[in-house]
């Protein structure tokens, strides 16, 4: 059975938006582990613009939940994630001036501070995935770096379906990263920009174990309802 994980950051930039407490992504952390999800991912960025550090701990402790936490590769939040102690990390590239995640990690710039920072959490026996573009070589490298999975970028797949133009060559290196991921030893997830259609597409790719998808869900569900919308996609994924 493939995974559902849903990112519940837009809860938080919606309370956010009137500085005061409601809608509490910690309820609905515990609301959506009442529906049946696998995981919750959150992203703790470095300008706190949805998720706080108290959500993040907060969240880290309810009994039950399998929590990602999405970082970037800064000493300050790589130290605090120690301290929250999620069950996953999914470390991601982050800009101040961008709206949301542009594209995946440049690895071979990194390197050496992203097996440094992957070296920590495996200690600590907290599962390592590197959010990256789906390029082959990526791959490679991130085996070298010693993640645990790789999270394949989909932002392009799904904007090309969107606006209705050839995703052919973007799915078909996709298929190729993912069975090449899962050969070497690496889980394989996927995220960013998907919705029902780009989902069901993607979720014909054996390899693919994992969705974690976010925007669409919370927005979706405005008119729809989360049960509802998660049922969707659970539906969708297998």
């Amino acid at each position: 059975m493939k995974r559902l994980g849903i990112n519940i950051d837009h809860v938080a930039t919606i309370r956010n938006a009137r500085g005061e407490s409601h809608p509490d992504p910690v309820f609905a952390a515990k609301f959506i582990k009442q529906i049946g999800v696998d995981s919750i991912t959150i992203h703790l960025r470095e300008d706190r613009r949805h998720i706080k550090d108290i959500d993040a701990k907060k969240i880290c402790l309810i009994k039950g939940l399998k929590v990602n936490l999405e970082i970037s590769t800064k000493d300050e939040i790589v130290k605090n994630a120690i301290k929250i102690k999620p069950n996953f990390v999914c470390i991601v590239p982050e800009n101040r001036k961008e709206i949301t995640t542009e594209g995946g990690l440049n690895l071979e710039k990194n390197k050496k501070r992203l097996k440094k920072i992957i070296y920590k959490f495996k200690k600590l026996k907290i599962r390592t995935s590197l959010f990256i573009n789906a390029n082959q070589k990526d791959i490679l490298l991130s085996r070298k770096l010693g993640a645990d999975c790789i999270e394949i970028h989909t932002g392009t797949f799904s904007n090309l379906i969107k606006l209705k133009n050839n995703y052919s060559k973007e799915l078909l290196k996709i298929k190729k990263c993912a069975n090449l991921a899962k050969s070497i030893g690496l889980e394989v997830h996927a995220g960013h920009g998907l919705d029902y259609k780009s989902t069901k597409i993607l979720s014909k790719i054996k390899e693919l174990e994992e969705f974690n998808i976010g925007h669409f869900i919370i927005g979706e569900s405005i008119f729809y309802g989360l049960p509802k919308v998660i049922k969707n996609f659970k539906k969708v994924i297998n």
